[in-house]
C-alpha cells in the first residue's frame, strides 16, 4: 500500500490559502504594534533588571497595556 501526499497549493484549496494570508497579515500587524515590541523588549530583560524597574516578569503585559486594562 502506498500513501501519496500532494502539497497544499492555493489552487488545491483556495480557502486554506486565504486563511494563511489573513493569518500572516494579523501576525504582521501585531508584531508592528509598538506595545508588542515594548513587551518583547521587557521580556528579554533579566529578572534583576526588571526588579530595578519595579516590575515582575508576570506583570509585563499588564504594565505595557495598563491604559487598556482596568484590573
Amino acid at each position: 500500500m502506498a500513501h501519496l501526499t500532494t502539497p497544499d497549493t492555493p489552487l488545491s484549496n483556495p480557502l486554506a490559502g486565504l486563511g494563511r494570508a489573513i493569518l500572516r497579515g494579523l501576525v504582521a500587524a501585531a508584531e508592528a504594534n509598538p506595545r508588542v515590541r515594548e513587551a518583547d523588549r521587557l521580556k528579554a530583560m533579566s529578572d534583576e533588571d526588571l526588579a530595578r524597574m519595579g516590575l515582575r516578569r508576570e506583570d509585563i503585559v499588564r504594565h505595557v497595556f495598563r491604559d487598556l486594562f482596568y484590573v
